[in-house]
């Protein structure tokens, strides 16, 4: 018997209760936390810690409080098992609690600080990540008086956002889970709450092919660059799980609590992928590799492509198309971290064109009229632009230059029981990857290859053979003869696949290559007229891009045509990042740094990043470039604050004022004029444009001569001075928390890889909005959001109000 749980043993007779026997259990992921109703000789309420293989215990007589003004005594009380959470019923009479027990709320916790020196100290503070009890808490021990056998503690509510002052505890009378209130669970009636049908099933997978099926009834959809999580929505709760049936909940709680509040109650069982997203809509697996090692994501999105089952029916013999319908229906007014994934009716080929102009993985194609079977028999299809999937690390190598760390990965595959090499991955490993890799193998090695036939040692290099239990995600550019990899490439760990089950991915013959430019130029086009400006063909340029007011996509290249040369200065030879809308902003637009196939007009530039390793970026130098973008979707050109031949040495220097939300107008005027005024202090000019937005840029020419870092802390320290001499009226913070009835001086856009929108843009939004420059004399009648395309290009054909912009280029003290 575990002395940790003595006390809850001795206590009871378990012949005679369905309380579970105490015994101490290993830690799943996460920490759970229970809190039950427990009607006993006195009415409380029981709080439940996990901790250290057990549930840490206290009675709250008057149960939790949402008001942070409210001091709940809790008694401690013997530890539980961890078991014990799952338990609701009636403890008989004349037993050690006995009474009505109901599960009231359940979820997650996290410590904040270490949780032996808060309970040692007696100051413990954590977060709750439950469906009630949420955000902040405490717990606080009372000294102890006099003939006292027991710690008597404070449970506190924390100042946060979920902080109330109602009563809300009495407003929860049903269980978590059963739905039932106490007097039906003494009554032993039937839980309330409709079960799923089914509580696992195998995952529907696509079958690498290498052309686009013939015929009109497939369903295409992007292929995600996430983690595949089923998830189960039953009794309020939400259970997510990988497809090898790893539970991930408690890694993404955020989502877990956005499903559970949106299901409200109902049984349902959705198929879909766990990604992190960037401004427009792009999943990237990196960033996901990087949330789960931290947590502080902010864009994780479940984004659900099909749904198995609803109201305890199984949906999984229904047609995708209605499956699909019902869900789409269903996800209307879900929670922003919930996405329907939406599809094309054929079209499959312009799909994945349009798929890889857009420097995605691939598409998913789908047989509108199949079923769910949870198999890979084909009616599930993917295309990828890059060859891309997942491999067992059988080993690393460590070259004599280095004593420590990882310098390549030996990966394989699983042909019939054993497994085969494939090659090594030395690329995609940043110094911080390389030291977290070592981490992960330490007490992994073996003295012999798990490889059937193992690499030998290059010169120079050591050879540390691994057991095959991780796998790794490998981008490469193709398989050599010998079935090798050609330059393979890291992209993070899958701890949601089982190692065993990774085998080469091969397609009936070669595999489709990506589409060329025409391709991709065919992908954007609905119909066949064309027209050219300046010398480019411009494809379909009737296409609405925006609605109000109506403006196609031929109006849009004739803008930019018209402003090239009032915008070229800010924009050639920087390294841009670009917004995409070939469809027009009512649909899908795309954030775009790295070229790739279909990128006409534009110059490519190698750039190391901080972790040092090499990327693809690009420019543009003409009007060419500023036409051929347009003609691919590109409504918004955001750029460097360096030029290409200087590259480590910036010249542009950017503030944002973004006003916090409903401000009057007269206050972020007058932010901009104090800017103005400690920028003239400094000796520095500085120029004035729109946003397009809510907010104005003030602008600030320099001359390239000092490096990013010491641009960088001038600009920071600039903002903090407004800070420091307005404190109720400007904030240096990034935190919206921070921000409420100030305007937050964005100064983070003048570190190296930060962009800002360039002079003359057009914004991705309705009414056609310009980021413009204006002089200063206009700032009290032209507003942030004011100057739309046609004002634009009324306004070029008058004075520049930036004249000599460039020659006015000042030197950094």
């Amino acid at each position: 018997m575990d002395r940790k749980l003595n006390d809850y043993n001795e206590k009871r007779n378990f012949a005679r209760t369905t309380e579970p026997e105490g015994a101490r259990e290993m830690a799943r992921e996460g920490l759970r936390f229970v809190v039950q109703h427990h009607l006993a000789r006195r009415d409380h309420y029981d709080f439940r810690l996990e901790w250290d293989g057990a549930l840490l215990s206290w009675a709250v007589p008057k149960g939790p409080s949402y008001n942070t003004r409210d001091k709940r005594l809790a008694v401690q009380v013997e530890d539980h098992p961890l078991e014990y959470r799952n338990f609701e019923g009636t403890i008989p009479k004349g037993e050690y609690g006995g009474g009505v027990v109901m599960l009231w709320d359940e979820g997650y916790w996290e410590p904040d600080g270490n949780v032996d020196d808060g309970l040692r100290a007696g100051m413990l503070k954590f977060v709750l990540k439950g469906r009630r009890l949420k955000g902040k808490w405490a717990l606080v021990r009372l000294k102890k008086k006099a003939g006292e056998t027991k710690d008597n503690w404070l449970l506190l509510k924390e100042k946060d956002q979920y902080a109330k002052t109602g009563d809300e505890v009495s407003q929860f009378a049903t269980s978590i889970r059963t739905g039932r209130t106490m007097k039906e669970i003494e009554e032993g009636e039937d839980e309330k709450i409709t079960p799923n049908p089914f509580g696992s099933t195998g995952v529907q997978l696509a079958k690498l092919v290498r052309m686009v099926p013939e015929g009109e009834d497939w369903l295409y959809e992007l292929k995600y660059d996430g983690y595949r999580i089923v998830a189960y929505m039953e009794g309020g709760s939400a259970r997510l799980l990988t497809r090898n049936g790893r539970d991930y909940t408690a890694r993404f709680p955020d989502v877990a609590s956005s499903l559970s509040d949106w299901a409200g109650g109902r049984a349902m069982i959705l198929d879909g992928e766990m990604a992190v997203t960037d401004a427009a809509g792009r999943t990237d697996f990196q960033a996901l590799q990087n949330y789960l090692n931290n947590a502080q994501a902010q864009s994780l999105t479940y984004i659900i492509f099909d749904l198995l089952a609803l109201d305890g029916a199984d949906l999984r013999g229904h047609r995708l198309l209605d499956r699909k319908g019902t869900l789409e229906a269903l996800l209307k007014d879900a929670p922003e971290n919930l996405y329907y994934s939406r599809h094309v009716s054929g079209n499959g080929r312009e799909s994945f064109a349009a798929a890889c102009a857009a420097g995605l993985e691939g598409i998913i194609g789908k047989k509108a009229d199949s079923l769910y079977s949870g198999t890979r028999n084909g009616d599930w299809i993917k295309l990828k632009c890059e060859q891309r999937q997942e491999f067992v690390i059988g080993g690393y190598t460590l070259s004599a230059k280095k004593t420590s760390g990882v310098s390549s990965l030996l990966l394989g595959v699983y042909e019939g029981q054993g497994l085969v090499y494939a090659g090594r991955a030395g690329t995609g490993l940043s110094e911080a990857g390389r030291r977290e890799l070592a981490e992960k193998f330490a007490g992994r090695e073996r003295t012999e290859p798990p490889f059937r036939l193992p690499p030998k040692a290059r010169a120079n290099e050591k050879i540390t053979w691994l057991e095959p239990e991780l796998v790794a995600e490998i981008k490469f550019a193709e398989w050599t003869k010998d079935d090798l990899l050609r330059q393979a490439s890291f992209k993070g760990l899958r701890t949601d696949k089982k190692p065993e089950e990774i085998k080469r991915e091969k397609t009936d013959g070669e595999r489709q290559p990506p589409p060329s430019a025409k391709e991709t130029e065919r992908a954007m086009e609905a119909n066949t007229n064309s027209i050219m400006i300046e010398g480019i063909k411009i494809t379909n340029p009737d296409k609405v891009i925006f609605t109000d007011p109506e403006t196609t996509k031929g109006d849009v290249v004739r803008y930019y045509a018209q402003v090239a040369e009032r915008m070229l200065p800010y924009v050639s030879r920087r390294v841009l990042s670009i917004v995409r809308c070939p469809k027009g902003i009512a649909q899908t637009c795309f954030y775009k740094k790295h070229p790739g196939p279909g990128s006409k007009g534009i110059v490519t530039i190698p750039v190391t990043n901080s972790d040092g390793e090499t990327e693809e970026y690009f420019y543009i130098e003409n009007t060419s470039g500023l036409i051929a973008e347009a003609q691919m979707g590109t409504l918004e050109f955001h750029t460097w604050g360096s030029r290409a031949d200087e590259l480590e040495k910036p010249d542009l220097m950017v503030f944002d004022l973004d006003p916090d939300e409903g401000m009057d107008l007269s206050r972020v005027r007058q932010g901009v004029r104090d800017m103005k005024d400690l920028l003239t202090e400094l000796s520095l000019r500085a120029y004035l444009k729109t946003s397009g937005g809510k907010g104005y840029h003030v602008v600030v020419p320099l001359k390239p001569s000092v490096s990013w870092d010491r641009f960088y802390d001038f600009a920071r320290r600039v903002a903090e001075v407004m800070e420091q001499k307005w404190p109720d009226r400007y904030t240096s913070n990034v935190r919206k928390a921070k921000r409420a009835g100030k305007i937050f001086i964005d100064w983070m856009r003048n570190g190296r890889g930060a962009t800002s929108i360039a002079p003359y843009s057009l914004r991705a939004r309705e009414g056609t909005r310009v980021s413009m420059p204006i002089a200063w004399e206009e700032l009290d009648t032209v507003a942030p959001d004011s100057v739309n395309m046609a004002e634009a290009l009324r306004r070029i054909g008058g004075n520049d109000p930036w004249q000599g912009f460039f020659r006015n280029g000042q030197q950094l003290k």
